[in-house]
């Protein structure tokens, strides 16, 4: 594992070479040591990464099916010993009633994790429900706990903000990185349809990063969610704010390459068979010689192919 102050450390050297942070969301084992194969800075380990590379949408994570914090710990025997030279993050579920959080904590830093980021979170639900989640003692100022408590353990902090409330409180808490979410990630199977736009995306990353560098100048953000899926959409996001150092991606590192890639690749095996049987190729054993061609043993004794 890595301390904060490596951690950190490692972030601003990467800033001060003028490259974006990148961190990426790993629900497996293999997501991780493809991601830290491709450069990610921070690799983020959270229950809803178990349910979109099960096929789930990435709400899942918020939904009653599972013990997020006992799924984040299950997932770290997974990814952390095949993870060698990438600070891997836990998600956190800081509202969670049945854990006394510093003792989570801890557990969570002797496991081998560097830093913490609070998923599920209770940012990503509004109306009244969110509004009766902060009424009956479950509301986001709990996260906002968690992170300061992992602060004060040496554990980097990277919470999910979701405005510029959020960005006040968690920057306050001694947060080490903002990343501005911006919703459910688009495209793919069962990515969100209905998102903000990319301009509405950098008004709102642009004021998380006002308002968290208002209190801590050194802070770092990163964007991510929403209408951000695409390498594309995370530079036009970086091209159109002051102050934001990079990206998180999580559905969009790890679940939209694998819908691309796998979808593809059989698609091209397919295609193979499909050309074969066209071109004539395929010839039923009577019709085509070559498959009358005789077996030859490996001491060079023919038998009559039948």
């Amino acid at each position: 594992m890595f301390t904060r102050s490596e951690c950190l450390r490692r972030l601003n050297a990467v800033v001060r070479e003028g490259r974006p942070i990148i961190g990426a969301g790993a629900g497996t084992g293999l997501s991780a040591k493809c991601a830290e194969a491709g450069g990610a800075d921070l690799i983020v380990i959270y229950n809803s990464g178990r349910f979109r590379m099960a096929g789930c949408g990435s709400l899942a994570g918020l939904m009653p099916y599972g013990d997020a914090n006992a799924i984040v710990m299950d997932m770290g025997r997974e990814v952390l010993p095949v993870v060698k030279n990438t600070p891997v993050l836990a998600g956190v579920c800081g509202t969670d009633p049945f854990r006394l959080k510093p003792v989570f904590l801890k557990q969570l830093k002797d496991a081998g994790f560097s830093g913490v980021q609070n998923f599920p979170t209770v940012g990503l639900h509004d109306g009244m429900f969110r509004l009766h989640l902060e009424e009956t003692g479950m509301g986001y100022d709990l996260e906002v706990e968690m992170i300061a408590q992992a602060n004060t353990l040496g554990l980097l902090t990277t919470p999910y903000v979701f405005n510029a409330g959020d960005a006040l409180k968690m920057a306050e808490a001694g947060a080490d990185v903002l990343v501005a979410h911006a919703g459910l990630t688009a495209k793919g199977s069962v990515g969100a349809k209905s998102v903000m736009t990319l301009d509405q995306a950098a008004e709102l990353v642009q004021k998380i990063a006002g308002t968290g560098k208002s209190v801590n100048p050194d802070v770092l953000i990163i964007c991510h969610g929403g209408p951000i899926a695409e390498p594309e959409d995370a530079a036009y996001i970086l091209q159109h704010t002051r102050g934001a150092h990079g990206f998180f991606g999580a559905s969009s590192i790890e679940r939209l390459p694998t819908e691309i890639a796998i979808t593809r690749q059989v698609e091209r095996f397919k295609e193979i068979l499909r050309r074969q049987i066209g071109d004539g190729e395929l010839l039923d054993a009577d019709t085509n010689s070559e498959l009358k061609e005789p077996i030859v043993s490996h001491d060079g004794h023919e038998t009559p192919n039948t």
